[in-house]
């Protein structure tokens, strides 16, 4: 359960943006997706390494 405290004048959007925030950061609707269609292990597998190397070279095109 998300919990978030409203400071005293503060806008009801700056609220709500914290709070999608925080939903965001735990991972709720990711995982919800993820378990509404069966995927094997070798294409989650194979989905991560893409994921790596996409990371990688966004490192190091950023360092270059």
């Amino acid at each position: 359960m998300i919990i978030i405290n409203i400071k005293d004048g503060e806008s009801l959007d700056k609220a709500l943006k914290r709070f999608k925030k925080k939903f965001e950061k735990t991972g709720v609707l990711r995982e919800l997706r993820s378990r509404q269609a069966y995927e094997k292990k070798s294409v989650a597998r194979r989905t991560l390494v893409k994921h790596a190397i996409y990371k990688q070279n966004m490192q190091l095109e950023g360092t270059v």
